[in-house]
């Protein structure tokens, strides 16, 4: 049941978290169960997202519009009974339009009914450990029992960060485009006026107020505020600057991040596997030198022996139902390579990888070899996926390199795949140094590594042809 809009001033709730850790800076009826009005829909765009990394659902599938989700009241996009809309366009409406009729058209997809997708938003919010948040529909409208919390809503801004980096764009958008028209983002004013907004979403009925959860980076800090109860969108704005300002004053420069467990769910209940692989595949020999020639006992040491094995494992398993017991196989090797490390090599030195020095001119060599290591000098390069790499890390031991290396390829497998781990020698210095690189990549592949692995708190560098 609908509730009529309440008279008077909703209830105020703020609370301002250090994005990297969730550590709370401020808190102030935090935990006060309120009507979060269109904040709902990051859920429901949580959701969305979640089917399409799971492989259940596609951008470009055709979601049919339901009588339901056209009747809709507004903020909406204006959709038909019977309409067909690919997924795409339902998506980015909900986002940067905050359409209701999007949003319902949205959960009905994924459960069938806006019924079950709300039970479902709820059981993801329990796993979050939104503990105080009930969900009854996916738009937000106010409805009996649809209540949430300041913190429980930048919980969920910080999953939806850390948890879809490839989606997070979308909340910082002015502007967005479906079939025959432009939608202005809701959250234009805060994104342009405030420095480092990237996001993440409003939302406004008469019970609950103007709420916003925002999120900016400045430096190395990244700060999360959300506020319920506000009384005008300038007056909501003002306070969620004075919020975000208090926490880059009290929130620490560098400080190592924390992110939230992998989370479990599913439609259909029961927990689910980890979301971010694919479909399964079968298994694939090593892949053999380009010459086709043997590797001589000398190009391989168990270092590297190992490392094909891992190399096996990673491009077999792209399913989120295999990827616990692909990471258990991929722990016990590196810990063999650990095992082989020289004494005196300490797991620290990965802690703190040094900064491509500008001046030196590394040489990038692709090679469909894994982790091979190879002298950085001059060469006219081959490349078979791409001329550009990235960077993650220069390390002073040559198997600390190919652990990082080998751990970042099973975290990341979704954006580096067909890329190729090389270990680079060179000399900073006079020392010996170690750089990690996947090369092999087309520029656009390369930024969108970048930006994943750095949305995570990690060091990557971009580079390119003959960088």
């Amino acid at each position: 049941m609908l509730l009529a809009a309440t008279a008077g001033a909703a209830p105020y709730a703020a609370f301002v978290m250090d994005a990297r850790t969730g550590e709370v800076l401020h808190s102030r009826n935090a935990d006060t169960r309120l009507y979060p009005a269109s904040l709902t829909k990051m859920m429901t765009l949580y959701l969305v997202f979640n089917e399409i990394e799971s492989g259940r659902m596609s951008l470009d599938q055709k979601i049919t519009i339901s009588r339901n989700a056209a009747s809709e009241p507004p903020s909406k996009l204006g959709l038909k009974a019977g309409q067909k809309i690919a997924l795409r366009y339902l998506i980015r409406a909900a986002a940067v339009k905050s359409a209701n009729d999007a949003a319902t058209a949205i959960g009905e997809a994924i459960s069938g009914s806006e019924e079950e997708f709300a039970r479902y938003m709820t059981r993801a919010a329990r796993a979050m450990g939104m503990s105080r948040t009930t969900f009854k529909n996916a738009h937000g409208l106010t409805q009996a029992g649809h209540l949430s919390t300041a913190r429980d809503m930048a919980t969920l801004g910080r999953r939806l960060f850390y948890d879809f980096p490839e989606y997070y764009n979308l909340f910082s958008r002015i502007t967005t485009d479906v079939p025959g028209r432009t939608l202005y983002n809701t959250n234009r004013k805060f994104l342009r006026a405030y420095q480092g907004a990237d996001g993440i979403k409003t939302g406004y009925t008469a019970a609950a107020g103007f709420n916003l959860v925002a999120s900016a980076r400045r430096g190395n800090e990244r700060i999360i505020a959300a506020m319920f109860g506000g009384t005008s969108t300038a007056q909501r704005n003002q306070q969620v600057a004075k919020l975000l300002d208090m926490g880059f004053d009290r929130a620490p420069t560098r400080v190592a991040t924390v992110r939230p467990p992998a989370l479990h769910i599913s439609p259909k209940g029961g927990g689910g596997a980890p979301r971010g692989s694919g479909l399964v595949r079968t298994a694939s020999l090593p892949v053999p030198r380009r010459n086709g020639g043997a590797i001589a006992p000398a190009e391989a040491p168990a270092t590297v022996a190992m490392a094909r094995n891992i190399d096996n494992l990673v491009s077999t398993v792209v399913t989120e139902a295999q990827r616990e017991a692909a990471e258990a196989e991929a722990a016990a090797i590196i810990a063999a390579i650990t095992a082989s490390a020289p004494v005196g090599t300490p797991d620290s030195e990965m802690e703190r990888p040094l900064r491509r020095p500008a001046s030196i001119a590394d040489t990038q060599v692709a090679s469909l070899e894994p982790a091979t290591v190879t002298d950085a000098t001059p060469v006219r390069p081959v490349y078979e996926f791409g001329d550009w790499a990235i960077q993650i890390g220069t390390y002073r031991n040559r198997v600390n390199t190919e652990k990082l290396l080998l751990k970042t390829a099973l975290m990341d497998l979704d954006s580096l795949e067909g890329a190729a781990r090389k270990v680079e020698v060179t000399q900073v210095q006079g020392v010996t140094m170690y750089r990690a690189r996947f090369v092999g990549l087309s520029q656009a592949d390369a930024v969108k590594a970048c930006a994943r692995l750095q949305s995570r708190g990690d060091a990557c560098d971009v580079v390119g042809p003959g960088g």
